[in-house]
């Protein structure tokens, strides 16, 4: 179970220091029936600048081991996932963004509203994830008070899902725009903001601005903001596509771009065709992985700079996260 409490260091080149302080609040350690299985990891260093993978919508992996990866390789050579991946988008009469709003206004919606939440109906794939995406959320507070307060600071949540980061941007006192293209998720947002805030405000003491929602693409969010964060929705994008939305992003951001991807390398690169041959019986989005000197090479482009960069891993979870500054 090491990986499932990995330690998340972030770093200002070339000295890394641990994320966590003595004094930060952890999460707890979920209470499962039996354990979670999963094929060991290679060791990963927190400077390693391509090391992890990404969450996967699919719920069982096969993973094999030692010589078994070359012989996986060539199996994987012959198998054709973009030809399911074009039925994907013939079928809602577009490309990745349409395929993406469909699945999160449907079978995508009702899956991640159960992993974002807080129901013991999911399986322990599920309940792993959950983990991961709640320590991103959590390393993100993190790094954005160590700055100083919220209060007041304006912050463009890019694709806020249920609201999981905007909700307690919000209890901060932060400004939060938060947006999502699908409505669904926008709609479940805006109910949980309403019952997670104004909740604790009952007695007449004055609440928080509660989050603004709306339903948009990335491409068509506007405005200016201190900081601009981006959570686990690059994946969605393949690279070229993702340089155009680090750039519009970027340019949005005055102070401050918050960034996570599923990072690509080899290994976790194999482990996504893996899945990519056994879909199951409900349709998912296309999965894109990022190696993070592309990503650097796009906020470099525009002109900013990584200021800090950390390591997200469960087993079923791999995020890189990146805090980037104007250069």
């Amino acid at each position: 179970m090491a990986a499932l409490y990995s330690p998340i260091c972030f770093h200002n080149n070339p000295n890394p220091s641990p994320l966590f302080f003595p004094n930060s609040p952890k999460l707890t350690k979920p209470r499962l029936k039996s354990p979670i299985l999963a094929s060991a990891l290679p060791p990963l260093l927190s400077t390693d600048v391509t090391s992890v993978g990404a969450p996967f919508d699919g719920t069982t992996l096969a993973v094999v081991g030692g010589g078994g990866i070359a012989a996986l390789a060539a199996v994987l050579s012959l198998a054709d996932p973009e030809k399911r991946r074009q039925l994907q988008a013939e079928e809602v009469g577009g490309g990745d963004k349409e395929v993406v709003k469909e699945y999160f206004n449907n079978s995508g919606f009702q899956r991640w509203k159960k992993i974002y939440g807080y129901t013991d109906d999911v399986n322990k794939v599920q309940l792993d994830i959950r983990l991961g995406h709640s320590k991103t959320v959590e390393n993100v507070m993190k790094m954005l008070t160590d700055d100083g307060p919220l209060k007041g600071v304006t912050v463009c949540d890019a694709g806020c899902g249920t609201g999981c980061l905007a909700i307690p941007l919000a209890k901060e006192g932060a400004i939060v725009s938060a947006s999502d293209i699908s409505a669904a998720m926008v709609a479940e947002a805006e109910k949980q903001a309403r019952e997670e805030i104004l909740r604790d405000y009952t007695d007449g003491s004055p609440a928080p601005v509660l989050p603004k929602f709306e339903v948009s693409d990335l491409e068509s969010i506007d405005g200016k903001y201190d900081t601009v964060v981006c959570l686990d929705v690059l994946i969605h994008y393949p690279q070229n596509k993702a340089d155009e939305m680090i750039a519009h992003l970027a340019s949005l951001a005055e102070k401050r771009l918050i960034l996570s991807f599923a990072p690509k390398t080899f290994y976790y690169d194999l482990l996504k065709r893996v899945g990519e041959l056994f879909p199951g019986p409900s349709k998912a989005t296309r999965a894109y992985l990022h190696a993070e000197a592309d990503v650097e090479k796009a906020l470099q482009k525009v002109g900013w700079r990584i200021r800090k960069r950390g390591l997200i891993t469960t087993q079923f979870y791999f995020a890189r996260l990146v805090e980037a500054v104007p250069a």
